[in-house]
């Protein structure tokens, strides 16, 4: 391959794109597309593009969301995102370049079949990869084996892989993310604060920001809960020049990923998942994968989130034989973009690709045969 891979990881929130090779992506875009179309304006009329980072200018439009829980529910804003990224963004002929393509382990196999049949035959690329996110964010702290723990923005998933396959029968779902996570902090707020009207006029940019900035997860939540001065108050300015007081909503808000059933879930927290998802790898690699638990996504980034895991895990696993290590990058929000990036940078990576000539040969169902 003489051009450089493009990796593509789209999430339900942002879609980073950029080359192998590089430790960041180049282009961030938000994974909505803005309709700039007012009443009276004929259908045929009417174009879309990406959302911009600001919401100036186009707070007022309306917007649609095309990728949602990991499922794309709108092909046809897709392959105007993609073709933004490539061809305004990264600036790139597409069919100069194979692509590297991030998959959701949420992602059905009809989903991955169509953004096959839309990169050979809309963009032309020469070759492409799909990769599942968990086993991307394993790359990216340099593993082939182990569990990987996402918790991202509309998802949280936990991933078994052994020696570089997905044990998609091992693959968990948890329903609470950082979309979920910042309407819990909103409710908490609402609750408690006497500032109504400054709560229920934030946007969700900065709600997100409130979050990021202010909230931890406790290493001991009814500990914390019992003891007020267990936690310090925090202030927040918003862009308004008014300001917001958290005291317990700090560690409340990000509870849910490990107690769900704080937002109505029934499902279990992202460490019992974790040990439900080790139950499905044979039993000689147990040990080995556990002593690869690796974090990523915006959702993993909370100030003790990594501790309160390797605690979670540790005590689940007691009498194993085994003491848990949890590693998280600090730039572990990217992880997996990170991990497309490194891997198809790599000379013994070139001949996993799936060419152009056998997507003609064999159909877009190849992709079930080439990624497993």
């Amino acid at each position: 391959m003489l051009k450089p891979a493009v990796v593509i990881d789209s999430g339900s929130c942002f879609t980073r794109g950029g080359f192998a090779g590089q430790e960041q992506p180049q282009c961030v875009l938000r994974t909505a597309l803005v309709h700039p179309c007012s009443a009276g304006t004929p259908r045929d009329a009417q174009q879309r593009s990406p959302a911009p980072e600001s919401p100036a200018g186009s707070a007022a439009a309306p917007r649609s969301c095309p990728l949602q829980y990991g499922l794309v529910e709108d092909w046809d804003s897709m392959r105007t995102l993609w073709r933004h990224l490539l061809c305004c963004c990264l600036k790139v002929l597409p069919e100069e370049h194979p692509v590297l393509l991030a998959e959701s382990p949420s992602c059905p196999a009809g989903d991955r079949e169509r953004a096959a049949e839309l990169l050979f035959e809309s963009f032309g690329v020469p070759a492409l990869h799909v990769a599942n996110t968990g086993f991307l964010s394993l790359c990216a702290h340099g593993r082939v084996t182990g569990l990987a723990v996402e918790a991202g923005a509309a998802m949280s998933h936990v991933t078994p892989v052994c020696e570089g396959q997905t044990l998609r029968k091992g693959t968990r779902c948890l329903g609470v993310a950082g979309d979920h996570l910042s309407g819990h902090l909103q409710r908490l707020l609402l609750q408690s604060s006497a500032e109504l009207s400054v709560l229920q006029a934030l946007s969700k940019k900065v709600l997100t920001q409130l979050k990021e900035q202010c909230c931890y997860v406790s290493l001991d939540y009814e500990g914390d809960l019992l003891e007020k001065g267990s936690h310090q108050p925090a202030r927040f300015q918003t862009p308004d020049g008014r300001w917001i007081t958290l005291g317990k909503e700090r560690f409340c808000c990000p509870e849910p990923l490990f107690r769900p059933e704080l937002l109505h879930h029934s499902c279990p927290g992202l460490h019992r998942l974790a040990r439900q998802s080790l139950q499905t790898v044979p039993e000689h690699l147990r040990k080995h994968v556990l002593g690869n638990v690796v974090l990523s996504g915006g959702s993993s980034m909370f100030p003790g989130f990594p501790e309160r895991m390797c605690l979670e895990l540790n005590f689940l696993f007691q009498g194993a034989g085994v003491h848990i290590e949890v590693l998280a990058n600090p730039k572990r929000g990217t992880a997996a973009w990170a991990g497309g990036s490194m891997a198809a940078s790599l000379t013994s990576f070139q001949h996993t690709w799936m060419t152009k000539g056998e997507y003609q040969e064999h159909g877009a169902e190849y992709v079930h045969t080439r990624f497993q």
